[in-house]
């Protein structure tokens, strides 16, 4: 329910591993194996040899001395505002609006969704069946599809009636609905956790 590309993530995750793994096996290699630490100063010699080389084909006024001094940087602090810009991008289908309308007379009308969450948990007040919940909303992905859907989330007690948990969910969503005054997509999770295993159990009837 988010702008987030997973097939993306997982490639660059993977990429961003893989040459950190490598890295720390090369490091490794060059501090125990010694012909690896040979090979390593050759290619960093080799390296820095280059890099005084192309310096005197790009010449700056004193004190750069080069250009390649300066656009070395550059490009790194490119590359860095370049990856932020990215990451701020990525998962941006969260959203604090729970529902809203507009009206030209009457004006713009929205619904935060700290507000649902405050009825959900009043509402789940004495129930004995859940121990906690949480209610966000996220942008449609679609853009004929826009307006904000709900993902509600339900942590059952250790032993109660999935039958139970089940109904109070729907019950839940249908109270939303009254709230809102229409039907918005509301994606239901009932799972498990830590603050299940450590809650007593309990079972309805």
């Amino acid at each position: 329910m988010n702008s987030t590309n997973r097939a993306m993530n997982r490639l660059l995750l993977a990429t961003a591993g893989l040459v950190l793994l490598a890295a720390g096996l090369l490091a490794v290699g060059a501090g125990l194996v010694p012909a690896v630490r040979e090979q390593w100063n050759a290619v960093a010699t080799g390296l820095v040899e280059r890099w005084q080389a192309l310096l005197p084909t790009a010449p700056a006024p004193e004190p750069l001395g080069s250009w390649w001094s300066l656009a070395l940087p550059a490009l790194l602090l490119l590359g860095a505002a370049a990856s932020i810009f990215w990451l701020t991008r990525q998962g941006g289908g969260r959203t604090g609006t729970a529902a809203s309308e507009q009206d030209p007379e009457s004006g713009d009308t929205a619904v935060d969704v700290s507000y649902l969450a405050a009825a959900v948990d009043e509402a789940l007040k004495g129930n004995r069946a859940v121990v906690g919940s949480s209610l966000t909303a996220w942008r449609g992905r679609t853009k004929r599809n826009t307006a904000p859907a709900l993902r509600l989330t339900l942590q059952a007690r250790n032993g109660a009636s999935p039958r139970e948990v089940a109904d109070l969910a729907e019950d839940l969503v249908g109270a939303i609905d009254a709230l809102l005054g229409h039907h918005p997509t509301v994606l239901v999770r009932i799972g498990s956790g830590t603050r299940t295993k450590l809650a007593r159990a309990h079972r309805a009837g």
